[in-house]
């Protein structure tokens, strides 16, 4: 059985550069997390991990 060629693939692709290359698009393709706006406000505005518990500090 041949593997499907891929038109994006340089002729001298090792397969390790082959599967680095396949994992990277899998990455680039997922979905990401929204940019700006409210939502990075929101973020932004989160209080900081020890200001809810005064006592935790020295």
């Amino acid at each position: 059985m041949t593997e499907p060629t891929d038109d994006a693939a340089p002729a001298n692709e090792t397969p390790i550069q082959r599967a680095l290359r396949l994992k990277q698009a899998g990455i680039d393709a997922r979905a990401k997390p929204p940019r700006g706006g409210r939502f990075q406000r929101e973020q932004a505005a989160r209080v900081a991990a020890g200001k809810s518990k005064p006592w935790m500090t020295k």
